[in-house]
């Protein structure tokens, strides 16, 4: 296929001017041009096809047979491009297509996925695939549109957008609690007294360090842990099964602890965060089916 050269096109708009205005001090006045450099305008373009374009007088101007057979076969194909742009344009900004998302799978399993499908009905010409990885990877090679993470960011080309902050909650169940009792200090956790549930954190294979924050105050913990996972889901499902205590998000937990289900231990020491984020490719241009499920989102998290 030969290259396309913006020289290609220079000049044709200026002959279309002129044209529709039937003067160059016209097309001078409708471009914002002076009628010299239109003057010049037509001239290359006459030196660059290798033909006269216009018979000029003092008093018209008219289109010679050469540039009339060149105006009637190059107009139709601006028309076309014009067109295109704006078809192009004007899709940009529909919700429509694929949208592949690389979502966190304890997002997916409490926050999104009960509340998607407010988002389906409002664009039911989207298709979505919810893809729930227990890392980022590799975004774009992956195919993926978008990601949703807990997590802070590690560096990238990819824009990072943040969320919100969770607070990180040390919860039991009260069947642990009448089991092996309710300790009062985080400190308590590293006794054998007690048995904590420990989350392998995905890119290190190490276990989650255990922080408790109050106001300036900072303490890590070592836990006793008879139980390591890598599954978000089975923290809360272990937790809330009385096996032992877990660090988990205060985001998506409000149904359990307003049920009893599971008790919040140490509110005092409760101001430890995690942030959630969306990674997309570039902030230039973002697609509407981006847009609009970072705005849902966002919507849900606020």
């Amino acid at each position: 296929m030969r290259a396309l050269s913006s020289r290609l096109l220079e000049g044709v708009d200026v002959m279309a001017a002129v044209v529709d205005a039937r003067s160059f001090g016209g097309a001078a006045e409708v471009l914002d041009m002076s009628q010299s450099g239109v003057s010049r305008a037509i001239a290359r373009l006459e030196t660059r096809l290798g033909i006269r374009v216009f018979e000029r007088t003092t008093r018209s101007v008219r289109l010679t047979d050469e540039g009339r057979s060149f105006y009637e076969e190059v107009m139709p194909l601006i028309d076309a491009l014009a067109e295109a742009t704006g078809s192009a344009a004007s899709d940009a900004q529909k919700v429509r297509g694929r949208l592949r998302v690389n979502v966190d799978p304890l997002f997916a399993r409490l926050i999104l996925g009960p509340r998607l499908g407010a988002f389906m009905d409002s664009h039911p010409e989207l298709e979505m695939e919810l893809r729930s990885k227990e890392d980022l990877g590799d975004l774009i090679a992956d195919g993926f549109d978008i990601a949703i993470r807990f997590g802070h960011p590690q560096p990238s080309s990819l824009v990072a957008r943040k969320l919100l902050d969770t607070r990180v909650l040390a919860m039991a169940s009260p069947a642990y609690l009448e089991r092996f009792g309710h300790p009062k200090d985080p400190m308590e956790l590293e006794t054998s007294d007690h048995r904590c549930i420990l989350f392998r954190e995905p890119v290190t294979g190490r276990p989650f360090a255990w922080e408790f924050h109050q106001r300036r105050k900072k303490v890590t913990v070592k836990p006793q842990g008879m139980l390591t996972v890598n599954d978000p889901g089975t923290v809360y499902s272990t937790c809330l099964a009385g096996l032992g205590i877990a660090q988990l998000f205060e985001l998506g937990i409000e149904e359990y602890t307003s049920s009893r289900q599971l008790v919040q231990l140490f509110p005092d020491w409760s101001e430890q965060r995690f942030p959630l984020y969306a990674y997309y490719p570039s902030r230039h241009h973002v697609p509407a089916k981006t847009r609009a499920l970072l705005d849902f989102v966002a919507g849900l998290v606020r």
